[in-house]
């Protein structure tokens, strides 16, 4: 089960990192993932049980991710919908587009190729860190060379200040439709690689992936602080496999798994409310100085 987590750590630390494309460098609160990482898994599955090669479906469902994304950045930048609202808008749409993919709430991949499947000679769950380690490199790798090219450094500084990269002549609006496609990109190809893993794909698939995703990132930021973007990125893929050993502690305690999406926010909750304990320890521990003198 150790090495179940850890895989479904590296899978999920997928998600992990295209929220922080958004809600970090973008300061943008995307809430489509909750729609493009199971409409990654409906696309991917779907594609598969037709007889499409697991890489060539994992590529569809990343275009189909991407699709989703566009329409959300339309909505926000030409339609001048609310950030939140946009996200909800194509997040509900989305649920009738996997019916419509799938032609059924859910479906399954049994006795059908998956990407995993290069590996099969490994012990179990050791494909899935193969690939996981794999696709991650090839994510990090692109973010990085993104983001040192003159239309990343355009895509920093929109999220930096928009107000200071539009005075610059950067088309801030343009930069928001690009970050949007291609994080929603990545939480679909997230999507289908977990869809592939569990071996289904279900519409309701995508129920609370934002509480996963942004628990990877929070669990990094709140050990790892003062960090270089690459080793950011880094340290949300050890966020994610730490938040997936939390989990896998908390059904090993015996808690009934039919309530772990509470646990889940639990964890969450903590990590964020740790800098203000932090904080108020450290302002216990001056004021009990004050008061000895």
């Amino acid at each position: 089960m150790l090495i179940s987590a850890i895989a479904q750590g590296f899978l999920w630390a997928i998600l992990g990192i295209g929220i922080f494309t958004t809600y970090r460098i973008l300061k943008f609160p995307d809430l489509t993932v909750e729609g493009s990482f199971p409409l990654g898994s409906a696309v991917a599955v779907t594609a598969i049980v037709s007889g499409i090669n697991p890489v060539l479906a994992t590529i569809l469902a990343i275009i189909a991710g991407m699709g989703a994304g566009l329409v959300t950045s339309l909505l926000y930048t030409k339609g001048k919908v609310p950030v939140i609202l946009s996200g909800i808008l194509v997040m509900s749409g989305l649920h009738s587009v996997m019916l419509f993919v799938m032609q059924r709430p859910n479906l399954s991949l049994l006795n059908q190729p998956r990407i995993y499947d290069a590996f099969n000679a490994l012990p179990n769950y050791f494909d899935v860190v193969i690939v996981g380690i794999g696709v991650l490199i090839l994510v990090i790798s692109s973010i990085l060379f993104f983001f040192y090219t003159s239309v990343g450094q355009a895509y920093i500084a929109t999220g930096d200040n928009e107000s200071m990269a539009r005075s610059l002549g950067i088309q801030t609006d343009n930069m928001k439709i690009l970050g949007l496609v291609l994080s929603n990109g990545i939480f679909a190809l997230s999507g289908a690689l977990v869809a592939q893993s569990n071996g289904y794909a279900d519409v309701n698939g995508g129920t609370g992936v934002i509480v996963i995703g942004l628990a990877s990132l929070i669990i990094a930021e709140v050990m790892f602080k003062e960090v270089t973007l690459g080793e950011r990125l880094l340290t949300i893929v050890i966020g994610s496999v730490l938040y997936q050993l939390l989990i896998l502690g908390v059904i090993r305690l015996g808690f009934d798994t039919t309530y772990i999406r509470i646990f889940s926010s639990t964890i969450l909750a903590v990590f964020l409310m740790t800098p203000q304990l932090r904080k108020g320890l450290k302002l216990d521990m001056f004021s009990g100085k004050e008061e000895s003198v």
